[in-house]
Order: structure tokens, then C-alpha cells, then sequence
């Protein structure tokens, strides 16, 4: 009987994905009090241009390739090369999302520094 640890990662890796799919970076909660609506909305495009910037695919791939190197030596340790390529493909995964997300979280910074350069009091 095979071990139930595949469908594991594979279940933590969808969530994983679907976590890092959410995230926005034009998600910015600003007081607008006293904030005239049209420069608001041409800083905001601005800063999501900025933000643009960094690099996610690149992060993702780098980690993906980590996480396969890393996934592929504990899965030859520990069982045989059929435990090495699940796991190499499960490392990859994980890697690529991991990744994925940190990038992610950097725009998000990106854009948040961003509006409280030009002026803007960010609530989040």
C-alpha cells in the first residue's frame, strides 16, 4: 500500500497556489479623506506600475528549481528513485509557490511605500 504523503503535499501545494492566487497588489486601503478622487486614482496606476517591477516569474522559477534539487536529494535518501522523482516534482511545486508568494508580498510593500511617498496615509 503506498503512503498517503503524496496526496498531502499535493492537497497543501493547491492550497498553497490558490493563497498565493488571491493576493492582489492593487489591494492598498487608504483614508481618502480630504483626497481629490482623480489624483488618488492616477497615483494608485503609478504605483501599481512601480510595483509591476519585481519580478515574480523570476522568484517563482528560482524557487522552483530549489525546491526540486532539495525535494529529489531527500526523496533519493530516503526511499528509492520513484520516491526521488515525486518528490523532485513536489519540491518544485512547493519551491515555485513559495516563491510565488514572497514576490508577491514584495509588490505589495512596493505599492504601499509607494502612495506613502506621495502623500497618501496607508491603512494597511
Amino acid at each position: 500500500m503506498r503512503p498517503p504523503f503524496p496526496r498531502t503535499l499535493a492537497a497543501l501545494t493547491l492550497g498553497t497556489l490558490l493563497l498565493s492566487a488571491c493576493a492582489s497588489t492593487d489591494r492598498v486601503i487608504v483614508d481618502k479623506q480630504n483626497v481629490d478622487e482623480a489624483q488618488y486614482q492616477q497615483d494608485l496606476a503609478d504605483c501599481q506600475a512601480t510595483a509591476d517591477q519585481v519580478g515574480t516569474g523570476r522568484d517563482a522559477a528560482e524557487g522552483a528549481v530549489g525546491g526540486a534539487v532539495i525535494g529529489g536529494l531527500l526523496g533519493a535518501i530516503f526511499g528509492n528513485s520513484g520516491t526521488a522523482a515525486t518528490m523532485a516534482g513536489g519540491g518544485a511545486v512547493v519551491g515555485g509557490a513559495s516563491k510565488a508568494g514572497g514576490a508577491q508580498q514584495e509588490k505589495q510593500q512596493v505599492l504601499k511605500n509607494c502612495m506613502r511617498g506621495r502623500g497618501y496615509r496607508v491603512l494597511n
